[in-house]
């Protein structure tokens, strides 16, 4: 069963810092490029960070860059994406996606993750 699995969230004050994390089964994420997208209450899924499997590719939204950083762990078949210096507007459900090219369109990603919950609040 092809599976993408997402852990690590949870309840951090502001300034502090997190990270998530993405576990594949059932096929190997090394193939893939890996993307973070965040929706947050009332707003529209947006793509935070995407990891391209071939170039070492990554992007990042401006409202991330020099924050969050996504990386990979092959031999665990994960993806990371740790998040530094967190505000309260990055509160949100992560989820992870696995796709065939680097892209912020959600429609280009064939496998998701249920998500996890990142809030930030004092």
């Amino acid at each position: 069963q092809l599976q993408l699995v997402e852990s690590g969230g949870g309840l951090v004050q502001p300034g502090g810092s997190l990270r998530i994390s993405c576990a594949a089964s059932g096929f190997t994420l090394d193939h893939y490029t890996v993307a973070w997208f965040r929706q947050a209450p009332g707003k529209e899924r947006e793509a935070v960070s995407c990891s391209g499997s071939s170039d070492g590719s990554t992007y990042y939204v401006d409202s991330v860059k020099s924050r969050f950083t996504i990386s990979r762990d092959n031999a665990k078949n994960t993806v990371y994406l740790q998040m530094n210096s967190l505000e309260p507007e990055d509160t949100a459900v992560y989820y992870c996606a696995a796709g065939r090219k680097v892209s912020t369109r959600q429609n280009d990603y064939l496998y998701w993750g249920q998500g996890t919950q990142v809030t930030v609040s004092s």
